[in-house]
């Protein structure tokens, strides 16, 4: 068994009991998934976060492996995750606890504990208000999204690491009154739900195209331009529109038609074409 606490929660929590203190941790439940299971706390006056995974036996982990996926067997996934996105400078998560006790993947028990994020909003959240901002307003905060959501892809898949679940929906902000945002205030973005990232030396495009489809088909709905999407792509792989024409434009392809095949699957009707890439070749 091996446990790390922060000061602020080591006083509450200490001795032999610790562990089993916390992960029979009681709160507000955020997410119940088999052996999985999320809950909001407080210690002392600030509000935490428990992601507490119970032993999930031979079963699961040989299923999964059979369907040719890594099985999440313990918190020890997200918590290296999070180091791992702090070490990159991207916004994330902050770990005041972690601890996992058995050996074998089946058996394991384990925990991460983060910082509650107060006061946050996600983006596919924003992106449903901002039809209340004026033109002018809504074209400046989407074009700092575009560049900001751009660089944490670029920085992640550029250092081995995909998300899996890489939709809008798990990127937070400080929510502020946004009819009264400017161009220079300050966004800070937050990556979360990192449960399932992996780490490798380079990313295989299998999965990085599988992340930016799932990035676009959260973002269909978004009221996105041509000229948004060339925007993201000329960030995300650092070259100019001339460059993207001609060394991109099949794989932007691949891209776009997987986020609208799952926007179909997902929504059962087709995603609008306003956001799509059907008219790139007028560039030429």
């Amino acid at each position: 068994m091996w446990i790390n606490l922060n000061p602020e929660l080591a006083q509450y929590y200490s001795g032999e009991s610790a562990f089993d203190q916390l992960m029979d941790c009681e709160g507000e439940k955020f997410r119940h998934i088999k052996t999985r299971r999320t809950i909001k706390f407080e210690r002392g006056g600030r509000s935490y976060f428990i992601k507490i995974h119970r032993a999930c036996g031979w079963r699961e982990v040989w299923k999964n492996w059979f369907a040719f996926k890594r099985p999440v067997t313990s918190a020890r996934m997200e918590w290296e995750a999070i180091d791992r996105l702090n070490a990159l400078n991207v916004s994330t998560l902050s770990v005041v606890g972690r601890g996992i006790r058995g050996k074998a993947p089946a058996n394991q028990e384990s925990f991460v504990i983060t910082e509650a994020l107060e006061g946050m909003i996600s983006l596919e959240q924003l992106t449903q208000r901002w039809g209340n901002l004026t033109v002018q307003k809504r074209v400046y905060l989407k074009r700092e999204l575009i560049r900001q959501v751009a660089n944490i892809a670029k920085t992640i898949h550029h250092n081995g690491l995909n998300h899996r679940d890489f939709y809008l929906c798990h990127f937070l902000v400080k929510d502020r009154h946004w009819d009264q945002w400017q161009p220079e205030d300050s966004l800070t973005l937050h990556l979360i739900d990192l449960h399932r990232m992996q780490q490798r030396s380079i990313v295989p495009k299998r999965w990085w195209i599988k992340d930016l489809a799932g990035l676009l088909f959260s973002s269909l709905d978004c009221s996105l331009t041509r000229n948004d999407l060339l925007r993201f792509s000329m960030i995300y792989w650092d070259c100019t529109l001339l460059d993207l024409r001609r060394e991109r434009l099949g794989v932007l392809w691949k891209i776009y038609r997987k986020a609208r095949r799952l926007y179909a699957s997902i929504h059962g009707k087709n995603a609008p074409k306003t956001a799509g890439l059907d008219n790139l070749v007028l560039y030429e």
